[in-house]
């Protein structure tokens, strides 16, 4: 059993053997029987599908392909025979090297670069792509179009008005010279002063030239000056009128607060005719109580129902009658076009009357135009509304004639400065007019007795 054994191995190594179970050598316990599986779920397809022949023949196409530069049934006879005349061609002969008249074998460098396959290499597509060729095959297309109808592209149109220039000879615009034209005009890095010829945008980018400035921020908001003088009734010691001045001042401004007041009291003022318990009776039995035995009269006619609302129907025209309204309607436009036509010849008439009013028209328009623009210029003195607060003049700073002091040293300081030049900006619309904040506890304080403080009462 044994030697039988060892002669079948020695058998399956011999070259162009084929192995084959026979399934006779009475080892029934080498047959490996069939799994049965189901193959129609997708994942049983690779795990239990036999490719061998596939992928051997996939081999076999490769291998004809890397040798033979394809498949040799497709080959002509005449690529893959030749006539053999012992003649040896030069150039198909791989170069060799000639040392001291003997002949040597070729570099193995020379034979490494050699290619051992006849499968072409793959196109480079990023070697033959271009960025946008798709954008310049339609301008080309396009351009091509446009020169059969005759038009001419933009930079072929500026060369012939360059060239019509020239030729008529006007000035013609100069380009910038390059920075690197060897014949340019010698710049300093290190001057004071940016160079004449400069590109203007880039002079703005580096900041050698500063960009123009708006012509309506050198406007000032307001054509009041930042110190306002105070008259001379506001001196330490005025004389009698001018101080009598700015009492009058003073005394007109606080009128004018006193009646915004009794005015403000007048409209929220509850009226005198208040309801009372009487009237609010009166009110309330109003309908109710019969004044009289007054029969309801009847109306004309008898009593015959009259048809009301949407219940009676509109009776139909018959078309004699549609007839004579077309024929009003048409006499009636006809009518009012004669009278246009009549206003029109007596305008004819009315020439001088039209051209006296027109120059009235002309005068009021001219007055109108004098008033706005002489109440923009005084809106120009005024402060204007910049945020939701409106600006409030300050109290104008005034004594009496018995606080008047006598000299400087008995004359006690009011007002503030800082507070006086923050109204100043305020009222030249500088800043918007503000007020000062509320202070708001975010928490409810809390009070609480200490122990200690407990023991001592």
């Amino acid at each position: 059993m044994a030697a039988a054994r060892k002669h079948k191995r020695m058998a399956a190594s011999q070259p162009g053997f084929l192995s084959f179970n026979s399934g006779l050598d009475g080892n029934v316990s080498d047959i490996k029987r069939r799994k049965r599986v189901n193959k129609n779920k997708k994942k049983n397809w690779n795990k239990y599908s036999d490719i061998q022949d596939v992928e051997e023949f996939l081999d076999d196409v490769r291998l004809q392909e890397k040798a033979a530069g394809g498949l040799i049934a497709e080959k002509p006879d005449a690529s893959l025979f030749f006539v053999d005349t012992g003649e040896k061609d030069k150039e198909t002969q791989p170069q060799t090297t000639v040392r001291k008249g003997k002949r040597s074998k070729p570099l193995r460098i020379d034979l490494i670069l050699q290619p051992d396959s006849r499968v072409p290499a793959p196109k480079n597509v990023l070697a033959f792509q271009q960025p946008n060729a798709k954008k310049q095959r339609r301008m080309a297309e396009k351009a091509a179009r446009l020169a059969a109808m005759g038009v001419l592209p933009r930079r072929e149109k500026l060369l012939e008005l360059r060239r019509a220039a020239a030729a008529s000879g006007l000035p013609v615009k100069q380009t910038p010279v390059a920075n690197n034209n060897p014949a340019r005009a010698f710049y300093d890095l290190w001057s004071a002063g940016p160079p004449e010829t400069a590109d203007p945008f880039y002079l703005e980018q580096t900041k050698k030239k500063l960009v123009k400035r708006p012509d309506r921020l050198n406007e000032k908001p307001s054509v009041l000056p930042a110190i306002e003088v105070v008259g001379p009734g506001g001196s330490y010691n005025p004389d009698f009128f001018s101080h009598q001045d700015l009492l009058r001042e003073a005394h007109e401004v606080e009128v004018k607060k006193l009646k915004a007041e009794e005015r403000l009291a007048r409209q929220l003022a509850v009226k005198d005719d208040i309801a009372t318990e009487e009237s609010s009776f009166k009110e309330e039995v109003e309908g109710l109580i019969e004044e009289g035995n007054v029969e309801p009269e009847e109306p004309e006619g008898g009593s015959e129902d009259a048809v009301i609302g949407p219940t009676a129907t509109q009776e139909k025209k018959t078309e004699k009658q549609r007839r004579k309204e077309k024929a009003q309607r048409i006499k009636e436009l006809r009518r009012k076009a004669e009278r246009q036509m009549i206003d029109r010849q007596q305008q004819l008439f009315q020439l001088r009357s039209i051209r006296a009013s027109l120059k009235t028209q002309e005068q009021r328009t001219k007055q109108r135009q004098a008033q706005r623009r002489a109440n923009r210029e005084a809106q120009k003195s005024m402060p204007r509304r910049l945020g939701r607060l409106k600006f409030q003049a300050p109290d104008l700073d005034v004594q009496l004639s018995h606080e008047l002091a006598g000299s400087l040293r008995s004359l006690k300081p009011e007002g503030s400065i800082l507070k006086d030049r923050f109204m100043s900006l305020q009222k030249r619309n500088l800043i918007e007019p503000r007020e000062r904040a509320k202070f708001k506890r975010k928490y409810k304080v809390k009070y609480s007795e200490k122990r200690a403080f407990r023991e001592i009462v």
